[in-house]
């Protein structure tokens, strides 16, 4: 009997946070029965620009989105872990023996998820739950990591997917 608490953490900058996000948790939890899932916000994603919206800001406004989803909470781990790099938090969260991570991401990450500071790492210490993005299905499933890990900790779900994404909103 399995006695782990699954935990799902959906990480980025969430500039800004939307439902596509929301969609993604509630998926994930409902098809993985999930405990709980953390939306860890970064200062600043690695692989991007630094965000021109404050983190606070971002903070506050994932809040407002995830409304009475009580499920979802927002933390930001890089004063405690020194960090942000997503081996770096998902080390610090398996410390805890008790817990499974479930480490969620859109289809449009896995396309570059080989850049990723150690990425094997990270799939060896968590499942990766890569949910179906519009116009990223063959991307992804092209992908480096995709052909390298099928099967092994990385799971692809499709589902009815929300067509919008931060860089959109950011353009309005």
């Amino acid at each position: 009997m399995n006695l782990k608490k699954k935990i799902g953490i959906l990480g980025g900058s969430f500039d800004p946070a939307h439902k596509g996000h929301l969609a993604i948790s509630k998926e994930a939890k409902k098809r993985l029965n999930l405990e709980q899932i953390v939306w860890a916000i970064t200062n600043k994603n690695p692989l991007k620009k630094k965000s021109t919206t404050k983190l606070l800001k971002r903070i506050n406004y994932c809040k407002k989105i995830i409304g009475r989803n009580n499920f979802i909470s927002v933390r930001f781990y890089e004063n405690k872990i020194k960090s942000n790099k997503t081996i770096n938090l998902i080390n610090y969260l398996t410390k805890n023996k008790k817990n499974e991570i479930y480490f969620l991401m859109g289809a449009d990450n896995l396309v570059n998820f080989h850049k990723w500071h150690k990425w094997k790492s990270i799939s060896q210490k968590c499942n990766i739950l890569v949910f179906d993005r519009h116009g990223y299905k063959k991307k992804s499933l092209n992908s480096i990591t995709f052909k390298r890990l099928n099967n092994k900790n990385l799971k692809f779900i499709e589902f009815d997917k929300v067509n919008i994404s931060s860089s959109q909103l950011r353009k309005i």
